[in-house]
């Protein structure tokens, strides 16, 4: 199967040095809008990027999962030896929520790990991510759904340190709106927070990838923490990484050395495949090409 072959929304890339191999997950239900039982997680696997194996099933749920549809944007994360995948799902009378999952290899199956949701459970949530500071504490970062308090919100809530439970309260780092890219409509409400993703620079600077809607379509932005700790405080890039109707990215460094963003383009379904863009890093910026 070829890259352009692939249906694949928030598409996440995790390289695996010891088999040479690439690893793509990403939302792979048909359509994964639909609000009728979920099927689980595919992946694929390749060894250039554009050549893929699958797909095979890396997460089915078990009877008595709260999760029923809206599986969406799982993500593996190596820590401390094992594959943790954050996945969102929602169910009738439950808020969405990031669930953690865990497997020995990259292949699953994921099992839940977490005892459920680990975002606030009254609280719409999604894309959680996980990101472990320079003291090791592993931090879950995820979005507050615009379709609760309408400017989405970027949140940053402690973890276990065994990754089963939150730690603490949520902490706020921004706003939709506090990007000048994200586009505004009449009414000035209703911004979007989709798809964060952590990343120490060369120069150490903390950058987040995150999406929202541009002027252009669905987009791609860059904000930074003056602090270089998750808590910020966090400014935003003035113009997005990527405003051509395409975003949920993460950035993964090639067996050779290239530092590529994966995300989703178009951003309709189900024509979404994923791209994988060179770019390139020069003093904490990010750019294409």
């Amino acid at each position: 199967m070829q890259r352009n072959d692939i249906q694949i929304r928030d598409p996440f890339v995790v390289p695996v040095a010891a088999e040479g191999r690439y690893y793509l997950y990403g939302s792979t239900d048909p359509d994964c809008w639909a609000t009728t039982p979920g099927r689980g997680f595919e992946a694929y696997s390749s060894l250039d990027l554009e050549a893929w194996d699958g797909p095979f099933p890396v997460f089915r749920p078990a009877p008595g999962f709260w999760g029923s549809y809206h599986f969406w944007a799982p993500e593996v994360h190596v820590y401390r030896g094992r594959y943790y995948m954050f996945a969102s799902f929602k169910a009738d009378g439950r808020c969405r929520g990031t669930q953690i999952l865990v497997a020995d290899g990259p292949r699953g199956p994921f099992v839940p790990h977490s005892a459920d949701a680990v975002t606030p459970h009254e609280w719409e949530c999604l894309d959680g991510t996980l990101f472990v500071d320079d003291a090791g504490n592993p931090w879950l970062v995820f979005c507050h759904e615009w379709v609760q308090v309408h400017d989405g919100e970027m949140c940053a809530q402690r973890l276990t340190d065994d990754l089963t439970a939150p730690l603490g309260e949520p902490l706020l780092l921004f706003h939709a709106s506090d990007a000048p890219w994200v586009a505004r409509g009449p009414a000035q409400v209703d911004f979007v927070t989709d798809g964060p993703f952590l990343y120490r620079a060369g120069n150490g600077d903390l950058l987040m990838l995150w999406s929202s809607m541009g002027w252009s379509g669905y987009a791609l932005g860059v904000a930074r923490s003056a602090s270089g700790r998750i808590t910020g405080p966090w400014t935003q890039d003035a113009e997005p990484l990527f405003a051509a109707d395409g975003g949920h990215g993460m950035l993964f460094t090639t067996f050779g050395g290239q530092l590529l963003v994966a995300l989703h383009q178009p951003n309709n379904t189900p024509n979404e495949r994923p791209q994988f863009l060179p770019v390139h890093e020069e003093a904490g910026a990010l750019r294409l090409g």
